[in-house]
């Protein structure tokens, strides 16, 4: 099986251990948004609320590239293992206030923004730390495989939160993500620290003024970057907080169908890292990732304007298997344009462009309540292609030629 080059990263003693770790982490992540993402909307009956609990937990993008900077300075796996330890102590603490049914959607709201400051940086720590465990030659490999760990903790973690709500309650729920952050720890200290490159002392602030000089100094890292802002601020808010609002509102289903809605986004994405992993990675990254986003857009806007679920399902499971071919190839040019002693801060930087997820939850939910779901979601993807149009053009060069650096640099 290890003959596969797409398995190749497994014969890595690190990644082995990893790559448990970051499922549980993952599957503990998605059971805790749908468990709680449902609560906020049933609690207050309010689009508003549940963008506004959406967009909380992701207010640690601002602070991410200083989380990156740390993972240079301190080492990526130190860094990773406290976050792991805190997001155990956060869900102890919802699942207290379930149990003794004191939780409320204010308090709720704010164990949510604590995890908020944290949780968006785990992805690019885990990258950063992949990145320093494998092979350069296995790097597009390994990134398709840790993509299968969000993917996934989707297609399970929507099922069993459904599932374990459903039977157990909320509190019983949360003593299962409670074990799967505790297991997710214990993994992530087994793995082998990787050496770190050692420079001459320099402030903090320093460092991350290197980190920004070094993206803007890097064509293709910054196309890559602007192109991560533009798909979590006009593709992500559909899959990634409106999800609760189009089963109730608009297909008129429960939970169960909701779970089923994001399992199937998830699931196209799995397919489309699996197909990834059998290839050993992606001819051209540079290419596939600007032809994945022009699909992408598209099939949101037909999402948009459907109402039955099962149509619904379908097309969010395309979405799901495209948006694979944009992130991966995304998340490899990133980490092997970047120089070695950056890429805590690049990825860090990957992560702070996060943030137009949040940003463009908030400004549907007051958009949807004006002009409907169709209209507002409509107008988000159609400004989403033209933006990716624009991007390929003015970074043509750097991206889409087969000698361009996004291309070349990973052969």
């Amino acid at each position: 099986m290890m003959r596969l080059p797409g398995l190749a990263p497994f014969r890595q003693k690190g990644f082995r251990r990893q790559f448990p770790a970051d499922i549980a982490t993952s599957w503990g992540f998605e059971i805790e948004t749908l468990v709680l993402g449902w609560y906020i909307l049933v609690s207050t009956g309010s689009v508003v609320w549940l963008t506004a609990f959406a967009s909380v937990q992701y207010l640690g993008t601002l602070v991410s590239p200083m989380f990156g900077v740390m993972g240079d300075r301190l080492g990526h796996r130190g860094v990773l293992c406290v976050m792991r330890g805190l997001y155990a102590v956060l869900a102890s603490v919802i699942g207290v206030m379930a149990l003794t049914g004191a939780m409320t959607p204010v308090a709720v709201m704010a164990v949510a923004a604590v995890a908020g400051l944290v949780r968006p940086s785990d992805m690019g720590m885990r990258n950063a730390l992949i990145a320093a465990s494998v092979p350069a030659v296995q790097m597009p490999a390994a990134m398709g495989i840790s993509r299968t760990t969000a993917d996934t903790a989707r297609v399970m973690g929507a099922l069993a939160g459904a599932g374990l709500v459903a039977m157990l309650g909320i509190g019983a729920t949360y003593c299962v993500v409670v074990g799967l952050y505790l297991t997710s720890l214990g993994l992530t200290l087994a793995v082998p620290a990787p050496r770190r490159i050692t420079s001459a002392p320099a402030s903090p602030l320093r460092e991350l003024r290197d980190g920004f000089g070094h993206l803007r100094e890097t064509p293709p890292l910054m196309a890559a970057i602007l192109l991560a802002f533009l798909v979590n601020l006009l593709a992500y808010p559909v899959s990634g907080g409106l999800l609760p609002y189009v089963a109730r509102e608009v297909y008129g289903v429960d939970r169960t169908v909701l779970g089923y809605l994001i399992a199937c986004f998830a699931g196209g994405g799995l397919l489309g890292s699996i197909v990834m992993i059998g290839r050993g990675g992606v001819a051209y990254p540079g290419r596939v990732m600007l032809v994945a986003c022009a699909i992408w857009f598209p099939l949101l806007i037909a999402f948009a304007t459907v109402t039955d679920p099962r149509t619904g399902l379908v097309l969010m499971g395309l979405a799901g298997f495209v948006q694979s071919f944009a992130l991966v190839p995304m998340s490899v040019i990133l980490l092997r344009c970047a120089e070695e002693r950056f890429r805590g801060r690049v990825m860090g930087l990957r992560i702070l462009a996060v943030y137009g997820l949040p940003l463009g939850l908030v400004v549907a939910g007051p958009l949807i309540e004006w002009m409907g779901f169709t209209r507002t979601i409509t107008m988000y993807a159609g400004l989403g292609l033209i933006c990716t149009g624009a991007i390929a053009l003015h970074w043509r060069r750097h991206l889409w030629p087969s000698d361009a650096p996004a291309n070349t640099a990973l052969r």
